[in-house]
């Protein structure tokens, strides 16, 4: 199993789209990264956990999903950078890779440390262009694929099982 960790306010300020909603609305700059993790997620099947410094956040710690992305908001003593390492070592087995998408680089040595591998937020974002392409791709071919019938009809026929299908002789 793969499991990407994101260090969720080093990538909002690093992808230009979310650098620009952070400064007018930071809860929305938060929505729509965990919306692009959770595309991330269905297309690639690794589990993404989005980790966010309480420092921005009043309250105790708080763990929830949003579109089955595990987000985490650490505790008012405990930086992301912490949360994450503790997680890719809890994480971590045999059968388990854990990848950190950050660009932290003293978190990124932290994390070889812990045999996580590491995701800039430049590679993370390439990553997802890929990944919107590849789903863009999908959804025209599904649309531009009509439904066949099993057995070709004449129109004249079909209009006579249409009339039967509503009751009418």
């Amino acid at each position: 199993m793969d499991i990407l960790l994101v260090d969720g306010y080093n990538i909002i300020g690093a992808w230009p789209e979310l650098k620009a909603l952070k400064d007018h609305d930071l809860a929305a700059a938060r929505d729509r990264l965990i919306e692009r993790m959770a595309e991330y997620q269905a297309f690639s099947g690794y589990r993404v956990i989005v980790v966010f410094d309480a420092y921005y956040v009043q309250g105790t710690a708080k763990k929830y999903k949003n579109h089955q992305v595990e987000v985490i908001f650490t505790s008012k003593n405990e930086t992301a950078d912490e949360r994450i390492e503790k997680m890719a070592i809890s994480l971590s087995n045999r059968k388990t890779q854990i990848h950190v998408a950050t660009s932290d680089y003293t978190e990124q040595w932290a994390i070889f440390g812990q045999g996580a591998l590491r995701k800039s937020a430049r590679e993370l974002l390439n990553e997802m262009s890929s990944i919107e392409k590849g789903i863009e791709k999908k959804v025209k071919t599904i649309q531009e694929k009509k439904p066949v019938s099993k057995i070709p009809i004449s129109d004249e026929m079909a209009e006579i099982f249409e009339k039967w299908r509503r009751g009418h002789k």
